[in-house]
């Protein structure tokens, strides 16, 4: 398809001289623009879908980047990102050295913070805004926040510290009823049933202003009027949620309507007070296939244009994360006890067919990661239930002091199903797996295990409960292995040798363990033996299976796809050390200390170093096994595989 005038849109002064005939035109060709390429790369698609309209509004109107757009979560700037001088390069979205599928500061001068999470964009742009009036500089400050963000409890934080004087602050509420999964709580019901009449608040706020000039008196006059609107509004409305917030509301309106949003934007710039627009989309707008399907839809597989329907599967076999929840379901049929917990996750943690089976015991709780944690302590607590808290470890990091005062402390026995474990590929820094053993490893109780295969998962599921302590189990989002063989209990502490050899002890985790049994197969071939132990535990460690190995081998390797610094090779160096091991020379394979960017799961792990060649290259130079211990003939038969 062609894209006439999107391929004339370099930055978004040019936005400001369309009709809005062209605007309406141009917001079709971003539309097809967005499906176009995300049916090959995959991505944010229904999001996106339904924020076209206000993104090119927002654009007509203010003047980006002076005026700060910050975009909560941020995966839902694709229009920003083509409106801006990156239209170029959109093909390039989420792949390996291409755009990143957030904002990023580093891509572009449009884009003010590297977003990913949730609930950070108030608390950001009110920071901005206090920042710009210490200056005394007059731009304006647009977080842009969905409804979901209003169920995460920094959003409520930043709210409350909103000051009525607050200028140039316009608050832009997404609201499409959905954020990955449905919206839940208390707070997305008021959403639904305000009633403020824009034009009303308008009159109020002229009015106001009129009355707080009037000597002496003026300030008293406004606050009373203040109080006497909230009470009005309070007859047809249960709560005038915003007002109490110290922002003036405005909505809803139509978030489809160029034209009602220009306008209303417009009326705004000149605003006393900080203000909510509350703006209503439709996620998936402009693709049937999306709006019928708007979670499947958010974070999109690669799919046909022509059907919408996504491509199959490129492989058989089922991925951790959904050997993960059909297993917990099928204990939960069996055991009445067994309780499961999500922060918003519930599709992708794969937990929405035990919602179905058993709806009283399945919470999701919305963007709330530090309320799932220590609420899953409560339901804990007393030793009646098993709890399951399912929650990806980038997420994880938002509830550490509930994790470290609320579980750990209290000794509650809640077991963290830890899901996209390691690199998250496409999606990027904000997202990687990578620093969960390095917090997890801190606490005291508490028990980190990651299994290798979808067996040894369910071994660890099953047998968790019997540990008696908080117990972590990480997994990656990646096809696993699994078969009928029958599960066997998972002693505490215990790993296994799944490989034996003589010269160098590979110690691998997890899924890592495929790698390792790769690098023994190139190590074969110049003359080396090895030995892969899969620890399964890595904290409490299998020390007496440890000693036991280490007394046959002087080099050992690990391998992890986590931060190098801070998980298997730290515990096992701080292991050796403590354990007398000062001989033992060692090589530790990780995540350098760096953000990696976004790429394919295969591009990532090559570009760190941690493919089975790569590695194996490394084991023999860095032991110059290669020079001093095998034969020429040996050493030319070694090749680099790519």
């Amino acid at each position: 398809m062609s894209f006439p005038i999107l391929s004339e849109i370099q930055s978004p002064d040019a936005i400001k001289r369309l009709s809005l005939a062209e605007l309406n035109a141009l917001a079709s060709e971003i539309r097809q623009k967005i499906i176009e390429v995300l049916s090959i790369n995959g991505g944010h698609l229904a999001s996106n879908l339904g924020v076209v309209e206000l993104t090119i509004a927002l654009h007509a109107v203010f003047n980006s980047p002076h005026d700060k757009f910050i975009w909560d979560v941020s995966h839902q700037t694709y229009v920003h990102k083509l409106l801006t001088g990156r239209q170029e390069n959109f093909h390039t979205i989420r792949q390996y050295k291409g755009l990143c599928g957030f904002s990023h500061p580093k891509e572009s001068p449009y884009d003010h913070f590297h977003a990913g999470h949730a609930g950070t964009a108030l608390s950001l742009g009110l920071g901005v805004a206090k920042s710009r009036d210490l200056q005394q500089k007059e731009e304006y400050v647009v977080p842009i926040i969905g409804d979901a963000t209003l169920t995460c409890g920094m959003a409520l934080e930043a709210l409350n510290n909103i000051t009525r004087n607050l200028k140039r602050f316009i608050v832009i509420l997404n609201d499409n009823n959905m954020s990955i999964s449905k919206n839940v709580g208390a707070i997305t019901q008021i959403l639904s049933r305000l009633l403020s009449n824009p034009t009303t608040n308008k009159l109020y706020q002229e009015i106001d202003t009129i009355v707080s000039k009037i000597p002496s008196y003026g300030a008293t006059l406004s606050k009373h009027g203040h109080k006497i609107t909230e009470s009005l509004k309070n007859l047809v409305s249960p709560a005038a949620f915003f007002e109490q917030y110290e922002l003036s509301y405005i909505g809803p309106i139509d978030g489809h309507d160029i034209k009602k949003l220009i306008d209303v934007f417009e009326g705004l710039k000149t605003s006393q007070w900080p203000v909510v627009v509350h703006v209503l989309t439709k996620k998936g707008q402009g693709m049937e296939e999306a709006i019928r399907n708007p979670v499947s839809y958010h974070g999109a597989k690669p799919f046909c244009l022509d059907t919408g329907k996504f491509h199959p599967a490129t492989s058989s076999k089922p991925t951790f994360p959904h050997i993960f929840g059909s297993h917990l379901l099928k204990m939960a049929e069996e055991d009445p006890s067994i309780v499961a917990v999500t922060p918003a996750m519930l599709a992708g943690s794969c937990l929405d067919k035990f919602l179905e089976r058993f709806p009283d015991r399945c919470y999701d709780v919305g963007i709330a990661e530090a309320h799932a944690v220590t609420f899953s302590g409560g339901l804990a607590y007393g030793g009646k239930l098993k709890v399951v808290c399912s929650i990806y470890a980038t997420f994880l990091q938002r509830g550490l002091d509930n994790l470290f005062h609320d579980i750990c402390l209290q000794e509650l026995p809640v077991v963290f199903a830890i899901d996209r474990a390691g690199i998250s590929g496409p999606d990027g820094s904000t997202h990687h797996g990578v620093y969960d053993i390095s917090f997890l490893n801190a606490m005291p109780n508490m028990v980190i295990a990651q299994p290798r295969n979808g067996n040894v998962l369910k071994e660890l599921l099953e047998s968790a409960f019997s540990w008696g302590r908080p117990a972590a189990i990480r997994y990656p989002n990646m096809a696993a292995d699994v078969s009928d063989k029958p599960l066997k209990y998972r002693e505490l502490g215990k790993g296994e040798v799944i490989a034996a050899g003589g010269e160098i002890l590979i110690v691998a985790l997890g899924h890592m363990n495929q790698t390792a049994l790769g690098v023994r197969e190139i190590l074969k071939t110049v003359g080396i033996t090895a030995t892969v132990f899969d620890p399964v535990f890595v904290k409490p460690l299998d020390s007496e299976l440890l000693c036991s190995l280490l007394a046959k081998h002087n080099r050992l390797v690990t391998i992890e796809e986590h931060s190098a610094v801070s998980g298997l090779g730290s515990i096992l160096n701080h292991f050796l050390m403590a354990n007398g091991y000062n001989h033992v020379q060692v090589l530790n394979f990780g995540i350098p200390e760096a953000f990696l960017d976004h790429g394919s799961h295969a591009d990532m792990i090559k570009e760190v170093g941690l493919t089975a060649p790569q590695i194996a290259e490394s084991v023999i130079t860095q032991f110059s096994l290669k020079k001093t211990e095998y034969s020429e003939l040996a050493e030319t038969s070694f090749t680099r595989k790519n």
